[in-house]
């Protein structure tokens, strides 16, 4: 299984940056080189050019942050990403090609960064033969953009059955025949499968389900101003649950929802955790939050 790189602790190459610590720092050494400099005036020619240089500063220290993330696979992005992944074989996924004879013309749509990160991550997985789980969730990601998640299981252990489950990046999350036999060849070739092994590929089981809820809330600006940060935060943490085995716990719409300024939350549906498997995913088929004001 891949690290959670948000998990990691923040490195400290990249420096905490402050425009008045600069300009203090230049300012006092200005004075040791220049003790007769005592009165300090916004309009002094010394005082502009040393906010010049504090400015300066800030841009290059700034530079050099943004260059150590580049460097980094849990915060480059774009093409710094690409070039990480170069490194160990991978390549951005074209998710929709281009077509230059439209009007307009259609630019391409790649693969997004996250789910480049991830696959990045599983890389050195997928060098083996030996047939672990990460080997094949990595072929199966890489054998179309369109594969949103992928959950290896054997179903017999002992009999060389592996069974992968497939999550399409689409509204239904469920693959259709086409992508599911993309990743069948994908996963059949010679230097991918295990010559004993057996894979069979599968559509994502989807259960269903809306959430309810009533944010009971304090009167006013702030009461509203809670309930809309509860709803922001909500649909913010959703697409953390479109994924296999993840299930939806009530404890995480109740974290999500349960901001400053809410009082309580009331959760309807689902009345119970919603647990999955390797096979299953869960679809929030909507969202239904209604407000209780309390009183003062």
């Amino acid at each position: 299984m891949t690290m959670d790189l948000t998990l990691l602790p923040a490195p400290k190459v990249i420096e905490s940056l402050d425009y008045e610590v600069i300009f203090d720092r230049l300012l006092a050494r200005f004075r040791e080189l220049h003790p007769d400099f005592t009165l300090v005036l916004e309009s002094d020619p010394a005082v502009k050019l040393l906010e010049v240089m504090a400015w300066q500063e800030l841009l290059m220290r700034q530079r050099i942050n943004d260059a150590a993330r580049a460097s980094m696979l849990a915060y480059a992005v774009g093409s710094d990403l690409d070039q990480l992944a170069a490194n160990l074989g991978v390549a951005r996924l074209v998710v929709t090609p281009a077509n230059p004879n439209a009007v307009p013309p259609v630019a391409a749509v790649f693969e997004a960064d996250d789910r480049l990160r991830e696959r990045t991550q599983a890389a050195l997985e997928g060098i083996t033969t030996a047939g672990p789980r990460d080997s094949y969730r990595f072929h199966a990601m890489t054998a179309d953009a369109r594969v949103a998640d992928a959950g290896v299981d054997s179903p017999d252990p002992g009999t060389g059955k592996v069974r992968v489950t497939i999550l399409a990046d689409n509204e239904s999350g469920i693959a259709d025949s086409a992508l599911l036999e993309t990743v069948r060849n994908a996963l059949s070739a010679e230097h991918i499968r295990p010559l004993c092994d057996l894979v069979t590929v599968h559509p994502a089981e989807m259960i269903e389900t809306p959430i309810v809820a009533v944010l009971h809330r304090r009167p006013g600006p702030a009461g509203e101003i809670a309930a809309a940060t509860a709803r922001a935060a909500l649909a913010a943490w959703l697409p953390k649950t479109r994924r296999l085995a993840a299930g939806l716990p009530r404890s995480g719409i109740d974290a999500a929802l349960h901001q400053p300024g809410i009082d309580r939350v009331e959760i309807l549906s689902p009345a119970a955790d919603i647990l999955c498997d390797t096979t299953q995913c869960v679809r929030v088929t909507g969202v239904t939050l209604t407000e209780a004001v309390g009183n003062e």
